[in-house]
């Protein structure tokens, strides 16, 4: 019996419990869409690192943008004059692409660095301090007050 492979389910969101994932990202493994290859990594308990191969593109080609849940990287490439190179294989992808990745709740983008053609893009769980669970002390020693009545007015 054959396993079956579902690394396919993990590509586009990050943050998201494991089912919550394999429900989004289902619908869109059928796209087939895999350029720029990338990989998502997680670094700690709260952390991930999206790494994704864009080699040709320079820091002024890429474009990242964080809005409401939604991860976009973009990479807009410079046409390069061809100075009457001729190719005999040319399998160095340069072409535009828009990637997006669902965003779980409370997630972060802390920064992004571009270094030998992979682009790291550093990603935080961050849960606001409201929404933190907080502990409540119980007092003891102190008697409930039941009624605000003096004596006198009690009789």
């Amino acid at each position: 019996m054959n396993a079956i492979d579902f690394s396919p389910l993990f590509r586009s969101a990050i943050g998201f419990d494991r089912l919550a994932r394999l429900m989004d990202n289902a619908r869109n493994v059928s796209e087939g869409n895999g350029y720029p290859p990338y990989n998502i990594e997680k670094t700690g308990e709260d952390s991930y690192v999206l790494t994704m191969a864009v080699a040709g593109f320079s820091e002024g080609d890429l474009e990242i943008t964080a809005q409401e849940n939604t991860l976009t990287i973009a990479g807009r490439p410079q046409p390069q004059p061809e100075d009457g190179r001729r190719f005999l294989h040319r399998g160095i992808a340069g072409r535009a692409f828009e990637r997006r990745f669902v965003l779980a709740d409370h997630i972060v983008v802390e920064g992004a660095d571009l270094a030998n053609g992979l682009l790291h893009v550093q990603l935080k769980h961050v849960v606001p301090e409201a929404l933190k669970p907080r502990r409540i002390p119980v007092q003891g020693g102190r008697p409930v007050i039941q009624s605000e009545a003096t004596p006198a007015q009690a009789a």
